[in-house]
């Protein structure tokens, strides 16, 4: 049994890097063809200019916050699709409603490595708990499943006692879903007196893997991995049997940006998620997701030599209001850029004499009064909030993700 699903997922870090920018201008042509939004977005720029990360670093964001209105305003993809929706396989609605295409072909989710990773092989049979409708996990798993050759059960979710009753019966090798319901199918299998151990496998995705569902699964001898994804894009990483974070999706060019902007950080900052895929009928484009996230130096032991993520770490958008005013992510940013001799910034806000507060707590290697007012005149400006700024030493604010800290409970 091979440890890998492809080739891919093992060539040199150089020539997957090599390979993937070779073909991201023939990407971002068809996508300012195709696509009205990103002729719009990208108008100006010669795809053929984007050949490394550096390159790519200098394209806009399109963020998944602004989903909901450019679909209002553009039904039903927003302009985003390359294609007409009568060429799509299916249309989803995820809350929002935010509408997800998903193209025909082969695994068009790239959830088939995650699987494979999980342990799914050829010839298992999958209890697939995702939901089938609306939503479009159900499907993104399912594609994969068949991709693998394996037999899927469309379980869905809820009505647990019959969950139970189908793994007892059809005794399926594999659970797809959610981290805590295959703890829930398993005790009410246990209740009832039904044999469910069937399941020795599971990938799950779409919430928290708290450790006393670990404990749980491991307890009872089942091998349990993780994976990140989401509507939009399908899986962007997965866990492998290292146990040593999430390895990059084949397919997927990730980068970790600095939250309210589209700037790189280093490697093992923490920063917002922000994704390219290949997919020719919905090319997005360094999308952001607003999910926190660090890369992790090195390859993973599994063999995979893809860049490895930590896991979800939170959430990027962090806009709060402050005397009735939002304050963004994007502001702090922008007190960063006037001021280049400061490092990183957290926005912290309190309250204090029943009055909102904000202090701006900046890393730098010198600083004095007269910096402190052009930051605070900087701060006001922006944001049209008065505040004060607190010079801390380089490197000492929490490596978190966190721009703006609302402390006001």
């Amino acid at each position: 049994m091979t440890d890998f699903y492809d080739d891919l997922e093992t060539r040199s870090s150089d020539r997957r890097e090599a390979e993937q920018f070779a073909a991201l201008p023939a990407h971002l042509h068809h996508a300012k063809d195709a696509a009205p939004y990103f002729r719009q977005l990208l108008a100006g720029i010669d795809p053929a200019s984007i050949h490394d990360r550096n390159a790519l670093a200098t394209l806009p964001v399109t963020r998944k916050s602004d989903m909901i209105a450019l679909q209002q305003a553009h039904p039903p993809f927003g302009g985003l699709a390359a294609v007409e929706i009568g060429r799509l396989a299916r249309v989803f609605a995820s809350p929002g409603p935010i509408h997800d295409p998903e193209p025909h072909g082969v695994d068009p989710w790239r959830s088939a490595r995650a699987l494979f990773a999980a342990g799914f092989r050829g010839g298992d049979l999958a209890h697939n708990c995702f939901a089938y409708h609306l939503t479009p996990a159900g499907s993104m798993f399912e594609t994969g499943a068949h991709a693998l050759g394996c037999t899927v059960i469309p379980a869905g979710t809820g009505n647990t006692e019959m969950q139970a009753q189908v793994v007892a019966s059809l005794k399926p090798r594999g659970y797809i879903g959610t981290p805590d319901f295959l703890k829930i199918i398993l005790e009410k299998g246990d209740a009832l007196g039904l044999d469910v151990s069937s399941i020795r496998i599971a990938a799950v995705s779409g919430g928290p893997y708290l450790p006393d569902a670990r404990a749980f699964y491991e307890a009872r001898g089942l091998d349990v991995y993780q994976s990140y994804g989401t509507a939009d894009l399908g899986i962007v990483a997965y866990e492998t049997r290292a146990r040593s974070g999430l390895v990059v999706n084949e397919g997927c060019i990730v980068e970790i940006v600095r939250p309210g902007t589209g700037d790189p950080v280093p490697d093992g900052e923490v920063g917002e998620v922000v994704v390219t895929i290949f997919n020719p009928a919905y090319p997005l484009i360094r999308f952001a997701t607003g999910d926190l996230s660090a890369v992790l130096p090195g390859t993973s032991p599994c063999g995979r030599t893809n860049m490895r993520l930590k896991g979800w770490m939170g959430r990027a958008d962090q806009t709060t209001k402050v005397k009735g005013m939002f304050v963004h992510p994007s502001q702090v940013a922008e007190v960063l850029r006037r001021h280049p001799q400061l490092g990183r910034a957290r926005l912290v806000v309190g309250r204090q004499d029943a009055s909102d507060t904000m202090t701006l707590r900046c890393e730098a290697e010198e600083s004095g009064e007269g910096l402190a007012a052009a930051v605070r005149e900087t701060l006001a400006s922006v944001t049209k909030l008065k505040g004060t700024v607190e010079f801390v030493a380089p490197a000492s604010l929490p490596n978190d993700g966190k721009v703006i800290d609302d402390t006001r409970g």
